[in-house]
C-alpha cells in the first residue's frame, strides 16, 4: 500500500481528493527543514509545493518511489538525484495560464498609468485643492502601441502575448540571453531589453536563469521601462533591482516574488515606498479555480504513476 504525505497542503488553498487506490494519508499544514526526514520516513510518495527535498534528506528516505510537486517551479527538488536514483518527480503544468497573466496585466497597468500616484494624491487632498477637473501630476501611459518583451515562451508567457495582442501591443518574444542563433518568431535577447516598454519574466529558475536580470541588463533597458516577474525571486539580482528603482534607471517594476520567501529575515524591497513599485505576497497563481485546477491534477499524477504511466514527468 503507497503511503502518501502531503508536507505543505496550507499552501493549497482547494478541496483535495483523495487517489482512488488503497493508501495512506498523512497530510500537515507546514514542514520544517528539520522535520521533513521524519516525516517522509515511510512515505513512497511525497507530495510538496515549496519543501526542500534536496539530496542530503532525499539519501535517507529509501522507501520514497515519487515526489508529487503541487507547482510548475521545481527549483526546491534535487531533480539531478532523484533521476539518478529512479524517484519520479512529477510537476502541475498550465493550470495557471488564466490567473497568472492577468495578475501580470493588473500590475502592468497600475504602473504604466500610476495608478499608486494618482490615488496618493487623492488621498493627500491634491485633487481637491485642483483649479480645473483633472490632475495632470503623473504621466499616464497607454498600452496600445507599446512594446512588450515576455522571457519565456511557455503556456503562461504565450498567455500574457494573447491579452498583450488584445490591448494593441507588439509582442517580443526573447531568445535565450547569450545566444547569437535566433530562432523564427523570437528576437535577441538584448534586443528585447532594449525595446521593450514592459519585460515580464515566464521561466523557471535554475543555475541558467538565476540573476538573469541584474545591472548590466538594467543598463540596456529604456529609461522608462516597467519589469514585471512573477515567476521566481532569483530570477532578478534584488540589489541590482533597487539600484535600478532608486537611481530612476527603469521606469517601474512590479513583482509577485522574493528570493526568500516569506521574507521572514526582511528585505529592502520590503521598505522600497515609491508609487513605481508593487510588491504583491506570491498571489499571482492563486486564483480559486486556478488552485482547484492544481489540486485536482496533482492527485491526477499521483494515479498515473501508482498505475504504470506517470505524467508531467521532470524526472
Amino acid at each position: 500500500m503507497e503511503k502518501i504525505v502531503f508536507l505543505d497542503r496550507a499552501t493549497c488553498v482547494a478541496d483535495v481528493r483523495r487517489p482512488a487506490f488503497p493508501h495512506q494519508w498523512e497530510e500537515y499544514p507546514a514542514t520544517s527543514a528539520e522535520q521533513t526526514v521524519l516525516r517522509l520516513e515511510d512515505a513512497t510518495v511525497a507530495i510538496t509545493n515549496k519543501v526542500q527535498l534536496k539530496r542530503e534528506s532525499l539519501e535517507r528516505l529509501p522507501k520514497l518511489k515519487m515526489v508529487a510537486v503541487a507547482a510548475t517551479g521545481t527549483d526546491n527538488v534535487d531533480i539531478a538525484y532523484c533521476r539518478e536514483r529512479g524517484i519520479v518527480v512529477s510537476n502541475i503544468r498550465n493550470y495557471s495560464v488564466h490567473t497568472v497573466p492577468e495578475h501580470v496585466f493588473m500590475l502592468v497597468l497600475a504602473l504604466r498609468r500610476n495608478l499608486l500616484a494618482f490615488r496618493a494624491d487623492v488621498r493627500n487632498g491634491a485633487w481637491q485643492a485642483a483649479t480645473q477637473f483633472c490632475l495632470f501630476t503623473h504621466p499616464v501611459n497607454d498600452l496600445h502601441g507599446s512594446t512588450l518583451g515576455i522571457i519565456g515562451r511557455g503556456a503562461i508567457g504565450n498567455a500574457v502575448a494573447q491579452i498583450a495582442l488584445a490591448f494593441g501591443m507588439k509582442v517580443l518574444f526573447a531568445e535565450h540571453k547569450g545566444v547569437s542563433d535566433i530562432r523564427p518568431g523570437y528576437t535577441a535577447f538584448d534586443t528585447v531589453l532594449r525595446d521593450s516598454d514592459v519585460i515580464t519574466l515566464h521561466l523557471p529558475l535554475n543555475a541558467q536563469t538565476r540573476h538573469l536580470i541584474s545591472t548590466a541588463e538594467f543598463s540596456r533597458m529604456q529609461a522608462g521601462a516597467i519589469l514585471i516577474n512573477t515567476a521566481r525571486g532569483g530570477l532578478v539580482d534584488e540589489m541590482a533591482l533597487l539600484d535600478a528603482l532608486r537611481s530612476g534607471r527603469i521606469g517601474g517594476a512590479g513583482f509577485d516574488v522574493l528570493v526568500k520567501e516569506p521574507p521572514t529575515g526582511g528585505n529592502p524591497l520590503l521598505e522600497l515606498d515609491l508609487p513605481n513599485f508593487i510588491l504583491t505576497p506570491h498571489i499571482a497563481w492563486s486564483g480559486r479555480t486556478a488552485m482547484q485546477t492544481l489540486a485536482d491534477q496533482l492527485i491526477d499524477n499521483i494515479e498515473a504513476y501508482v498505475a504504470g504511466s506517470p505524467r508531467n514527468r521532470v524526472a
